[in-house]
């Protein structure tokens, strides 16, 4: 059992290196590009925690299209928070930049956390964080400096989350119909270019909450009569989904869409879980370029949080 791309974690992690290794052993000749905010590992880390997830997305981007390996475009895996980081730059850069191929999310929060998982008595930058935002999620500092803030998803307080997330309201497409604002339909036209779209989720995960969110699951929204614990809205039940506001639905319908249950607790991976996946799923080349002398070398990105 392997335990990879945990929140907090960084590029160079042991777990992360030994699983690039991996998919080099699998994928002969495929190039990988660990994500990184930084070439300091701990700078790196305390990113995954501190700071703006708009911004970090954007020198992302940037650094992506700088790298030729990655210019025919490339597959990608998000582990945990990564994925909805890496969904946001298709949705966001597909049509600019170099795009996503397919896209493989493990334990990933696309509707975001109700609620914030607890953390390690040794981990004072993830018990800082928590203190934080529970302090403030939605104000203006915490929406630009704390990442998890910014993918929290609070029913109870919809519509404060509708104005102020500066992140995942945007990413789907969630608009306050009272503020006139119309949503972004680069979106769903973006996110539609995914040859699949491959979303993992934890039987046993009490990181994520609700776990259903790995596959766009959520809390329902609480009305007067409501006197019980929160129902789970399942994806195709959404608004989102229904109403088609980021493309998720068309690729369904196109059978590009792919939820899969993997035993065990956030983000503990086994074999059985993360191989068949990416090998299916990544190391693709162009169909044109394999039937030359040269194939195109088969481009993977990995984002650990």
């Amino acid at each position: 059992m392997a335990r990879l791309g945990f929140i907090g974690d960084q590029y160079m992690s042991s777990g992360m290196v030994e699983f690039v290794e991996l998919i080099k052993d699998m994928h002969p000749g495929i190039f990988v590009y660990s994500v990184r905010i930084s070439d300091e590992p701990s700078s790196d880390q305390r990113a995954g925690w501190f700071g703006n997830v708009n911004e970090q997305l954007e020198q992302v981007a940037t650094e992506i299209s700088e790298l030729p390996e990655l210019s025919k475009g490339f597959d990608a895996i998000g582990f945990s928070q990564a994925g909805q980081f890496l969904r946001a730059y298709a949705q966001r850069y597909n049509n600019a930049g170099p795009p996503i191929k397919n896209l493989m999310t493990f334990g990933s929060q696309h509707m975001g956390i109700s609620d914030l998982p607890g953390c390690k008595p040794t981990d004072f930058m993830c018990r800082a964080a928590k203190a934080a935002t529970r302090n403030g999620v939605y104000t203006a500092w915490a929406q630009r400096n704390l990442v998890q803030a910014q993918y929290y998803r609070d029913p109870a307080n919809y519509a404060t989350y509708l104005n102020h997330s500066l992140f995942l309201a945007d990413i789907n497409n969630e608009v306050d119909v009272e503020s006139r604002r119309e949503r972004n339909t680069t979106y769903a036209k973006n996110l539609g270019t995914l040859e699949n779209f491959v979303m993992v989720l934890f039987n046993e995960d009490k990181t994520v909450i609700p776990k259903e969110s790995s596959w766009f699951g959520s809390y329902s929204i609480p009305t007067e009569e409501d006197d019980g614990p929160p129902a789970i809205v399942h994806m195709k039940q959404q608004p989102l989904y229904k109403e088609d506001w980021i493309g998720l639905r068309k690729l369904d319908e196109e059978d590009k869409v792919f939820l899969i249950v993997c035993q065990g607790q956030h983000m503990q991976i086994s074999d059985e879980c993360w191989r068949p996946i990416v090998k299916r799923w990544a190391g693709s080349v162009d169909i044109e370029q394999s039937s030359t002398r040269t194939p195109e070398i088969p481009a993977l990105l990995l984002q650990d949080r």
